[in-house]
């Protein structure tokens, strides 16, 4: 087993190509092809947390932030981050790193708070749109069924908790093959008339140089004809926070003292209570203070996130309950996410959850 495959998998998940711009996730130290003994998963890259992976003999570190966020000019030890590089690299460990990717997919680390919570009919707080695009091929009919199966197994044709998903329009291709073509049906020279099938695909933007790459080589044209469409359309899969109900509806200050049990807070900060039941709750891992509108257009009794400044808390207006629980206390369970991914693959895989004490906040 080497480095590239669990970051293969892990990105399987969760894709780069869903990270925010500002972010920087990925393998930040080491070598794709060094071969593992055993990986330690963390939220924060720290000194601690490198010594505790040479203790316990992991040569891969998993982290949700990333070590290296911004530009690294010089390595000569003189803050945590370079010596952490720095000896990550002299003892042969690799670093990764899933984070904007990993809280953008539905499956990710808000959902993982919705699970904790025990949330039903999750949905995308805020989704994102212009991330996908329409397919559409002309393909013979006898090998429309084959292409068709194809594409899907590339991952297009996937629409909410649908897949397989396209449209078929029978019609009538005309062609004439020149001298130098080699025609799969028809002569040269000649004009001809071929039934064929017009498929209609969705694909995600990330996925579309693999999707065409694939169609190119199973399509039994020499020259398949195909158009790419880009979408406007939001993709309800992938997106900052989660919104979902509870199975009843609990009073305020008992869910919010079950929130403080679940997520071991000390100190939960909130705005007034508003005198009514909790049914239908916002979340979003790590600061997520931004998505506060899309948790009224939402019809969130409850917004629940991390890192709300002292005059956020005003913009609740006493329309809205806000919770702020910590950003570590809010992603803590992201180390979850990861050892699932890595033992789905191999149950039997050495993969170790850190004991190191990452959040930098203590409270009195």
């Amino acid at each position: 087993m080497v480095v590239k495959s669990v970051c293969d998998w892990i990105e399987e998940a969760a894709p780069l190509a869903l990270q925010e711009i500002y972010d920087n996730a990925g393998l930040l130290v080491g070598n794709p092809q060094m071969e593992i003994k055993s990986v330690l998963i963390t939220i924060d890259v720290t000194e601690t947390v490198i010594e505790e992976a040479l203790q316990k003999g992991c040569n891969l570190i998993v982290a949700h932030h990333p070590l290296i966020f911004n530009g690294l000019k010089k390595l000569t030890y003189e803050n945590e981050v370079q010596r952490c590089i720095l000896k990550a690299v002299q003892n042969q460990i690799a670093i990764y790193a899933a984070h904007t990717n990993l809280d953008n997919v539905f499956q990710g680390v808000s959902a993982k708070m919705a699970q904790k919570i025990e949330l039903k009919n999750l949905r995308i707080l805020q989704p994102k749109n212009e991330l996908l695009s329409k397919l559409t091929v002309y393909v013979p009919r006898l090998h429309a069924y084959a292409l068709r199966q194809t594409l899907f197994d590339a991952g297009a044709g996937e629409i909410g908790n649908y897949d397989a998903c396209s449209f078929n329009l029978e019609g009538i291709g005309t062609f004439r093959a020149g001298e130098r073509s080699n025609p799969f049906v028809g002569e040269i020279g000649e004009l001809h008339s071929e039934p064929e099938i017009k498929i209609e695909i969705i694909m995600p933007n990330y996925l579309k140089a693999k999707i065409i790459r694939v169609l190119i080589q199973n399509h039994p044209y020499e020259e398949p004809a195909f158009d790419i469409i880009p979408l406007k359309n939001i993709w309800n899969r992938v997106g900052a926070g989660i919104v979902g109900e509870l199975n009843e509806p609990e009073d305020e200050y008992v869910f919010l003292n079950r929130i403080k049990k679940i997520f071991n807070i000390p100190v939960l900060r909130h705005t007034d209570l508003l005198q009514k039941q909790i049914k239908t709750v916002a979340l979003c891992g790590g600061s997520g203070s931004s998505l506060l509108n899309d948790a009224f257009a939402a019809n969130a009794d409850i917004f629940i996130s991390a890192d709300f400044k002292y005059h956020e808390f005003f913009q609740a207006e006493r329309r809205i309950l806000i919770a702020d629980i910590g950003h570590y206390e809010s992603e803590q369970f992201t180390k979850d996410i990861f050892y699932e991914i890595i033992t789905k693959k191999i149950p039997t895989f050495a993969v170790q959850i850190s004991d190191t004490k990452t959040n930098p906040i203590n409270y009195l």
